[in-house]
């Protein structure tokens, strides 16, 4: 039974779901999209926003917060720059999770894309 276990573990060790995770963050900072599955993107909302929320307040010490999860200088700096400015006046809801026509090809998984509001 599973009661009281929260998260999907996506078939993974904990080290590659943290790799995992920044990679998709990153790739969603640097691009403002991202195509993956649906299982992923779910799973990426509750790791990036508070990223977001965080970044709204520039600090040194946020700021060292923040590259300690993503271990990305670039990403970190387009968070601050043009991420977290826009986003000041929002509470939170930074994301939006869009499900895309069509499976994947090879397991037939379906996909999704994750994008900023």
């Amino acid at each position: 039974m599973r009661h009281k276990i929260e998260g999907n573990r996506l078939g993974r060790t904990a080290s590659e779901r943290r790799a995992l995770m920044r990679g998709l963050a990153c790739g969603l900072i640097e691009h403002g999209k991202v195509r993956t599955t649906t299982a992923k993107a779910k799973a990426l909302r509750p790791f990036i926003e508070p990223l977001v929320s965080r970044a709204r307040k520039d600090s040194v010490a946020n700021r060292r917060i923040i590259a300690a999860r993503l271990h990305s200088v670039d990403a970190v700096k387009k968070l601050f720059a043009d991420y977290a400015p826009r986003y000041v006046e929002r509470p939170g809801g930074y994301t939006r999770i869009i499900k895309v026509s069509g499976f994947r090809r090879g397991d037939a998984t379906e996909l999704a894309e994750v994008q900023w509001v």
